[in-house]
């Protein structure tokens, strides 16, 4: 035989030479999730090593984080139902706590890259991320409502607002708002194709944000649909989106290289709490070596065109790398 593949496999050395994708700290963005008050720290019962930090706490693990090289984060809030209410209110409330924590992470920390969230769901009484009336949620109303969140985010120090709401036209009005308010740097790394998953408990789980009634498949998309993500990335591109996303990400392997194969927009992937959690999961329970999985499905994600990547993973493979 002239042609033998495995001698390009034959030593670990020859095998790195030839490796055609490649993972680094650089590509990912850390989700992490902040509560009000003063040290405290509580674990995510459905996601094993995940937490919720108050502000003094988020701070010491984001210095964590950044020490083994991890610099971007995703910051979501866990709110009591207390501070819910129908149209979200205590979103672009100045003296919420969420957006002292953007402040406080941000000017601690100015290197820092700092994603935040745009959506209604953490702050509603319905559960759902846009206003509900009658059963529907209404679109257009909604985004008046995001309007003043991503505002008061960018304003907080945020240097990416991420919609993940999957109204139509936000991108457009989020920009349009962004800008006439000056804050024309801020990025916004739109939710593109953002589907109707199973893979979501665990977060909802974390932030107590399920919807109380219905569910979310009149806007988020159908799980049977390909090509409609290229209708959402079309949208988005054009609206002014910086940044594409696919969530979650290694159900949709083909929608992450079908939208990289159409665009020239960076893609993200959302490597999503049920898909960490399978995998913390089934690694307690000696099914599988949950670390050689992890990196398997991050190497996955990577591989399929993803250029970033959010994952609770990430600093657990900081922490391999040193």
């Amino acid at each position: 035989m002239n042609k033998r593949p495995r001698r390009n496999r034959k030593s670990a050395v020859i095998r790195g030479m030839v490796e055609e994708t490649r993972l680094s700290v650089k590509d990912f963005i850390f989700p992490i999730f902040v509560i009000d008050g003063t040290n405290k720290k509580e674990e995510v019962a459905s996601m094993p090593g995940i937490y919720r930090y108050s502000i003094d706490l988020l701070l010491k693990e984001i210095e964590e984080c950044m020490n083994l090289g991890v610099k971007a984060f995703d910051i979501f809030p866990a709110y009591p139902e207390n501070k819910k209410d129908k149209y979200a209110s205590e979103s672009h409330n100045p003296e919420t706590f969420y957006l002292q924590a953007i402040h406080k992470v941000k000017s601690t920390f100015p290197e820092a890259c700092i994603m935040t969230d745009v959506a209604m769901d953490p702050y509603s009484s319905d559960g759902h991320d846009g206003i509900v009336e009658d059963g529907k949620i209404l679109n257009d109303e909604t985004l008046e409502v995001l309007g003043k969140m991503a505002v008061a985010q960018a304003q907080a120090g945020a240097d990416i607002i991420g919609p993940s709401d999957m109204m139509d036209g936000r991108i457009a009005y989020l920009r349009n708002a962004l800008d006439t308010n000056g804050h024309k740097e801020v990025s916004i790394m739109s939710y593109t194709a953002k589907y109707a998953s199973g893979f979501y408990n665990p977060f909802r789980d974390a932030l107590d944000s399920a919807p109380k009634a219905g569910d979310k498949k009149t806007y988020q998309m159908d799980p049977a649909n390909l090509h409609e993500a290229l209708i959402e990335a079309e949208l988005d591109e054009a609206e002014g989106a910086d940044f594409m996303m696919v969530k979650p990400a290694l159900a949709y392997l083909d929608v992450i290289r079908l939208l990289k194969e159409n665009s020239n927009l960076p893609i993200a992937a959302y490597n999503v709490s049920g898909e960490y959690s399978m995998i913390k999961a089934a690694g307690e329970k000696g099914w599988l070596d949950s670390e050689r999985v992890m990196l398997e499905s991050l190497l996955s994600i990577k591989r399929a065109g993803a250029n970033i990547i959010l994952s609770y993973f990430a600093k657990e493979f900081a922490l391999l790398q040193k």
